[in-house]
């Protein structure tokens, strides 16, 4: 007699896997399709990510390199480039921080707010209603709730496998700010 269970096991880790795939498949999709959204303005899918979390009300004196990869929940080097690009093209500065002088504070400048505000925001929004045509209200809580269940998870492996980039970030944000 088969035992029920490892089928139900089966069954669990095929669904499991077309998940994670479909997961891969929608990141690479946001990086392709979001960067076209943007691309006018000179922006791409990570510097959108970066205006957005600087664009917060609870970080109105920007926020440490360290913060600022923690809650994006990158490495501070691939923020490194990043950083040094945005900086070139006027977004954002990067100033010794005022509490601690080995750590740089990174803030929008007024061209970064300016492109943030009147720019880019109007074409993500566009971008998010068409990315989410015919989900429901409902749909879209549902699909939060689940992500943000699965973000935690995954954030426990990374802290149980002695990640030093273990990420403490905040779980909600405004959809437009990063």
């Amino acid at each position: 007699m088969e035992n029920p269970n490892k089928n139900v096991e089966i069954a669990r880790m095929e669904l499991a896997n077309r998940l994670f795939f479909r997961l891969y498949q929608c990141a690479n999709m946001l990086h392709k399709t979001g960067t076209r959204a943007v691309e006018s303005l000179g922006l791409t899918t990570q510097q959108w990510a970066v205006l957005g979390a600087l664009s917060r009300p609870e970080v109105p004196d920007g926020m440490s390199v360290g913060d600022l990869a923690r809650y994006l929940m990158v490495s501070r080097q691939n923020l490194s480039g990043l950083i040094s690009r945005m900086e070139r093209d006027g977004h954002i500065v990067s100033t010794p921080d005022g509490r601690d002088r080995r750590s740089r504070r990174i803030t929008m400048t007024e061209h970064g707010h300016h492109v943030w505000h009147r720019e880019a925001v109007p074409r993500i929004h566009d971008y998010y209603g068409k990315a989410l045509d015919e989900f429901s209200t409902g749909d879209i809580t549902h699909t939060l709730h689940y992500l943000l269940k699965l973000l935690d998870n995954m954030k426990q492996i990374d802290e149980a496998s002695g990640s030093i980039e273990a990420t403490d970030a905040p779980d909600t944000a405004d959809a437009t700010q990063a």
